[in-house]
């Protein structure tokens, strides 16, 4: 089996609202991500997707519960973890002004890249996602599918073993949001760990390799499509997330 990059245990965040009382935002997640496999946080606005990985991306602090990332915990080593992932959203955004190349050398710079290698690892991504036309473009000037493209290099410039992606195709056209699902398959035959949120429920049969359906914060149900399959007795996956909200009480 390939490498365990990421193991929560019971991971949870809950906030306090003076009206509503406490909300639990996520509450006893339980999962275990391995490298080479596509691991899917499947649930609507407001499940839980976006707090959990927030959590494991070190933005939030847990309430309680414990995580780990390529083998360090998150809030005890959290700059280990960062070195370790690569995240990128739906919103994930470009500097208008700096150039794709520029752009890609920035963020490899934080991650304390020599000059040499941010150099090497552009080219490298360059000629994996077609970039040379626009390398030296600012950014500002790129179409919506090209800086797709740039968010992605910005991603990886540090060849980081766990990508983490909360919902990444969301309001992209038909075309950038194939280049989304080409880079994710082949970040999972290069032996990465990805961690992918969606709403998206033909995304998700697309892509990946196990499944955790969040409802209020918490996973219901969690396994391969095919085991999910014979569990409901149907192999509609939006069938499958309707019987569980039901059972749950919508």
């Amino acid at each position: 089996m390939s490498d365990l990059l990421i193991h929560t245990d019971k991971l949870s965040k809950t906030y306090y609202d003076s009206r509503r009382g406490e909300i639990h935002a996520a509450a006893d997640v339980s999962m275990e991500c391995f490298g080479g496999q596509v691991f899917g946080l499947l649930g609507t606005n407001g499940a839980g997707k976006t707090t959990t990985l927030r959590m494991l991306s070190t933005v939030l602090q847990p309430t309680s519960g414990q995580a780990w990332v390529a083998g360090f915990e998150i809030t005890e080593n959290p700059q280990a973890v960062r070195e370790r992932i690569g995240f990128l959203s739906s919103d994930t955004g470009v500097y208008g002004r700096l150039t794709a190349r520029e752009m890609m050398s920035y963020f490899g710079r934080l991650y304390g890249m020599s000059a040499e290698t941010i150099e090497t690892r552009i080219e490298d991504i360059s000629s994996q996602f077609d970039m040379g036309e626009f390398l030296d473009s600012r950014c500002e000037r790129l179409s919506s599918g090209q800086k797709q493209k740039v968010s992605i290099g910005r991603t990886i410039i540090h060849n980081p073993p766990v990508l983490i992606l909360d919902e990444p195709t969301t309001g992209l056209d038909v075309l950038a949001a194939a280049e989304i699902v080409r880079f994710v398959r082949q970040a999972r035959s290069e032996g990465r760990c990805v961690l992918l949120s969606t709403h998206i429920m033909r995304e998700a049969e697309k892509l990946c390799d196990r499944i955790a359906i969040l409802y209020e914060g918490r996973i219901q149900e969690a396994g391969t499509l095919s085991e999910l399959y014979q569990q409901f007795q149907t192999d509609d996956l939006e069938e499958i997330f309707l019987q569980i909200a039901k059972g749950v009480g919508v």
